[in-house]
């Protein structure tokens, strides 16, 4: 592109919201760009889980099959006391999901899946080393300024940019997230240690302490080759710069191991490396756009990942954004972006609510309000 472009929607931030948007985007005809601030792709994270929610939407830009066949497939999501091991719910997943909820659950490696995402955009419409610098609204666009000295003018610009987002800023002026009071571990394990075990480790299993205080363990493969865990631990603070630092076995052990389940402790004891995170909280946003501006995901609604759906949201607001510019067109962009928020806010307020309160499937509940609910036939108005 030359040093001021004109294109009609930019979305920044290239994560799984924003390759969603984009790949949604332009399987809907629309001429969009996406800007990510990092230099290239890299295979971030490590697990993540995808319901049939967002399945449905994989499938309308030809991904389901394709991320079914390298994520692992769990027959239950089963919630666990982490002292006796003691089952305290069997939510059934699987073949049942597939057949109550019309799509797959899989757990997958963020970084398998964000890689099919990226791979899909056409490379010239996915611009890397683009971190926004500034944005202003004019008349009929936004003028984005870039790191990199590049100026674009666009005629609608989507917020994908995460907690830290420079849109949301835009819109509500600079307000730091927020500490939640909690940590997350989070590790792939050593597979020979853990089958040294010779337990059998469930698919997709969630341990429970006092407090809340939880291991949510899970295989990221079709073929079992990779497990992972990522804990939720209530702290007083978080006292560190850095975005994560290193943790440790001993640190593990320390938290859940005293009197823990032998499965628990083969979980610790499979642990290699193993970092923690903090986890960062805003309250829910008093608007979601604002002129040309429009935000979705992690810039808008930011969750503890307790009930493993914050990327799902995300791409669910990709989904319901794209169908509500659809049903407008990008000239009444103002009505798009009301539709949107309409059909989003409370079901996004009420699972960042949820994910909060950290009371997912603990005990037996009926998930179909979350896993059933399909982003591209969902009433808009």
């Amino acid at each position: 592109m030359n040093a001021i472009d004109r294109i009609d929607i930019a979305v920044i931030g290239a994560g799984l919201g924003g390759a969603a948007a984009a790949a949604l985007l332009i399987e809907a005809g629309f001429e969009v760009h996406v800007f990510e601030q990092a230099p290239e792709f890299v295979r971030l994270g490590a697990g993540i889980h995808i319901g049939p929610n967002v399945m449905k939407i994989f499938r309308t830009i030809g991904l389901e099959d394709r991320l079914a066949a390298i994520g692992a497939h769990p027959d239950h999501w089963f919630s666990r006391d982490g002292m006796t091991g003691e089952y305290l719910s069997r939510i059934k997943l699987g073949d049942f999901a597939k057949r109550e909820y019309g799509a797959p659950y899989i757990t997958i490696h963020r970084g398998d899946l964000h890689a099919e995402q990226i791979a899909i955009l056409p490379k010239d419409r996915l611009h890397f080393d683009h971190g926004l610098t500034d944005l202003e609204e004019r008349e009929d666009h936004v003028l984005l300024t870039f790191a990199n000295g590049r100026q674009v003018a666009a005629g609608l610009v989507i917020g994908a940019d995460g907690i830290n987002s420079r849109i949301r800023e835009k819109l509500l002026g600079v307000e730091k997230p927020r500490f939640s009071g909690w940590i997350g571990h989070r590790a792939l394990v050593d597979m020979d240690k853990l089958r040294a075990t010779g337990l059998d480790y469930e698919r997709c299993v969630k341990w429970w302490w006092d407090q809340s205080r939880h291991i949510m363990a899970y295989a990221t493969k079709g073929d079992g080759s990779e497990y992972y865990y990522v804990t939720g631990v209530p702290v007083d603070s978080w006292d560190h710069n850095a975005g994560f630092v290193d943790s440790s076995r001993e640190e593990m052990e320390a938290i859940f191991g005293a009197g823990a389940h032998p499965m628990v402790r083969g979980l610790i004891d499979a642990t290699t490396e193993v970092t923690k995170w903090p986890f960062w909280n805003r309250d829910p946003m008093s608007l979601w756009s604002q002129g040309r501006l429009c935000l979705l995901g992690d810039a808008c609604h930011p969750m503890r990942p307790h009930m493993a759906q914050g990327a799902c949201m995300a791409i669910e607001d990709a989904a319901v954004l794209t169908r509500a510019l659809s049903l407008t067109g990008t000239e009444d962009y103002r009505t798009a972006f009301r539709i949107y928020e309409e059909a989003r806010r409370e079901r996004a307020t009420k699972v960042q609510t949820i994910s909060n309160a950290n009371t997912w499937l603990k005990q037996p509940e009926d998930p179909a309000w979350v896993y059933a609910y399909d982003p591209m036939t969902v009433p808009l108005h």
